[in-house]
C-alpha cells in the first residue's frame, strides 16, 4: 500500500479495527484461562465450545451425566449396603462361634480320668468359721525343773548328757561337798547319842520298877532319850532337804538326781568345776506335753475361752496337732497390746519343739451354707475366683463370688447354682490346659 492509501480514511479505519480485534483476543484469552482455573473437571469440555448454544448443550449433557451417575451410585450403594450387612453379620457370627470354641476347654472322659480330675456337684454344707492366731511352742512349765545342787561342792562326775532322756531318780551328776560331810557327821553323832540314851533309859526304868532307883533318875533318862530322838530326826530332815541319802559310805558324796522323767535340755557344769548351792546346773523338761502360747488381740478375747478346742499347725512341716485352751490371760501387754493365752498339746513323738512358731486355728462358729464347692475346685483366673463347670466334651470356666471357708469347703455366693457339676480335685490340670490353649491361639 502506498502512502496515499494509508493516509486515506479507509486505511486509518482498518488499523483501528485490527487493534480492537487484538484487544478482544487478549481479553478472551485471559477470561478463558480464569475459567479453566476455577471451573470443575466436568466442565472442561464445555469451555472448548463457543457460543450460547454450545454452552447450553454442554450443560445439558453434564446434568444428564450427573443424574445417571447419581442413579448408578444409589444402586451401587444399595448393593454395597446389603452386602456390608451380610458381611458384618457373618463376621460377628464367626467371631462369636470362635470365642465360644476358645472358652471351652476340651477334655474327653478318658483324659479326665487319666488326669485324675474328679467331678462333683455343688451343694449345701456346714461351714466352720475359724480364727487364725499366731503362737509359739514353749516348755510345759508344770513339767520343767531347774535342777540346783542345794549344797556347794566340786563336780566329781557327770553321767547325764545334753539331750538325754532320763528317768526319775537317775543320777545326773556327783559332787563332793564339805557341808554335806558335816551334816552326815552330825546325823551319826545324834544316832550314837540316841543309842546311849535308850540304853540308859531302859536301865533306869528297870531300877525304878524294882524300887532300887529314884523316880527322878528314871524321868531324867526318859527326857534325855526324847532329846536324842529329836536330834536324830532333825539331822535326817536336813539331809533329806538337801536331797542327800543319809546312809552313804562317803560322807561328802552328793548325788544330783532327776526329779521326774524328762529330757536334759540345759547343762551348765563340767567335771572338776566348783559350783554353788543355788547354781542352776541342769534343766529337765518332760516334752511329752508342751504349751502353745497364743497372742490374742483385744477384739478377739471374747472368742477365746478356756476349754475351747484348737488346731496347731506349723509352716516348717506338714503336720497338725489338737489341743484345748487351758489359760487365758487377764492382762494386755503394754507393748504388744495383746493378751496371752495358752493351749496344752500332747507331744508323744517330740515333733513340737520349744521355740517353734505356729499358727493356732480356733473354731469360732459353724453355720449352714446353701451352695458350696470343694476348696480344691476354686482357681484364680484373670485375678478372679473361678470354678470349671463340666459340659459335654470338656469344661467351661465360670467366675464365682466366694464367701466363708473352712479349708475343706468354700461357700459360693454367686455365679453357681446348686447341683451344678464342676471339676473338684485336680482342677489345676484344667486350668493349665486352659493356659496352653490360650497361648497356642495367641501364637
Amino acid at each position: 500500500m502506498n502512502t496515499e492509501e494509508r493516509n486515506t480514511p479507509a486505511g486509518r479505519i482498518g488499523k483501528k479495527q485490527w487493534m480492537a480485534i487484538v484487544a478482544v483476543l487478549v481479553v478472551g484469552l485471559a477470561a478463558g484461562a480464569l475459567i479453566l482455573r476455577t471451573a470443575p473437571a466436568g466442565s472442561e469440555a464445555a469451555v472448548g465450545h463457543s457460543g450460547p448454544a454450545a454452552h447450553a448443550d454442554g450443560e445439558h449433557h453434564e446434568e444428564e451425566s450427573k443424574e445417571e451417575g447419581k442413579d448408578h451410585g444409589n444402586d451401587h450403594s444399595q448393593a454395597s449396603g446389603h452386602g456390608g450387612k451380610e458381611d458384618t453379620g457373618h463376621k460377628e457370627s464367626h467371631e462369636k462361634g470362635h470365642n465360644e470354641g476358645e472358652e471351652k476347654i476340651a477334655f474327653t472322659d478318658e483324659q479326665i480320668k487319666a488326669a485324675g480330675v474328679s467331678v462333683e456337684s455343688a451343694g449345701p454344707a456346714r461351714i466352720k468359721t475359724s480364727l487364725q492366731l499366731p503362737g509359739e511352742i514353749k516348755f510345759n512349765e508344770d513339767r520343767t525343773a531347774h535342777v540346783v545342787p542345794r549344797v556347794a561342792g566340786v563336780v566329781e562326775s557327770v553321767p547325764a548328757n545334753l539331750g538325754q532322756e532320763v528317768k526319775r531318780g537317775q543320777v545326773l551328776a556327783v559332787l563332793l561337798s564339805p557341808a554335806l560331810s558335816e551334816q552326815r557327821s552330825e546325823l551319826q553323832s545324834a544316832q550314837r547319842r540316841l543309842e546311849l540314851a535308850r540304853t540308859t533309859y531302859q536301865r533306869e526304868k528297870k531300877l525304878w520298877e524294882e524300887k532300887i532307883s529314884a523316880q527322878q533318875d528314871y524321868l531324867q533318862a526318859q527326857q534325855v532319850l526324847q532329846e536324842a530322838q529329836i536330834a536324830v530326826a532333825n539331822a535326817n530332815q536336813k539331809l533329806l532337804a538337801l536331797g542327800a541319802t543319809p546312809g552313804s559310805s562317803a560322807l561328802g558324796r552328793y548325788e544330783l538326781r532327776a526329779p521326774f522323767d524328762g529330757m536334759v535340755v540345759e547343762k551348765h557344769l563340767s567335771l572338776g568345776e566348783s559350783v554353788k548351792e543355788d547354781a542352776s546346773v541342769f534343766t529337765i523338761s518332760d516334752l511329752s506335753t508342751v504349751w502353745a502360747e497364743i497372742s490374742v488381740a483385744a477384739n478377739n478375747l471374747n472368742l477365746v475361752r478356756i476349754g475351747e478346742p484348737v488346731t496347731i499347725r506349723s509352716s516348717a512341716f506338714d503336720q497338725a496337732a489338737s489341743g484345748t485352751v487351758s489359760y487365758v490371760g487377764s492382762l494386755i501387754g503394754a507393748q504388744t497390746r495383746t493378751a496371752m493365752a495358752r493351749a496344752t498339746l500332747t507331744n508323744p513323738q517330740r515333733v513340737w519343739r520349744p521355740g517353734l512358731f505356729v499358727s493356732v486355728e480356733l473354731e469360732s462358729s459353724e453355720t449352714d451354707a446353701p451352695v458350696t464347692v470343694s476348696a480344691d475346685a476354686v482357681q484364680t483366673v484373670e485375678d478372679k475366683p473361678t470354678v470349671f463347670l463340666k459340659v459335654p466334651g470338656g469344661f467351661l470356666p465360670q467366675h464365682v463370688q466366694t464367701g466363708r471357708s473352712d479349708g475343706r469347703r468354700v461357700e459360693v455366693l454367686g455365679g453357681l447354682k446348686p447341683g451344678t457339676t464342676y471339676a473338684a480335685e485336680g482342677s489345676f490340670v484344667v486350668k493349665s490346659q486352659q493356659g496352653k490353649s490360650s497361648a497356642t491361639h495367641t501364637h
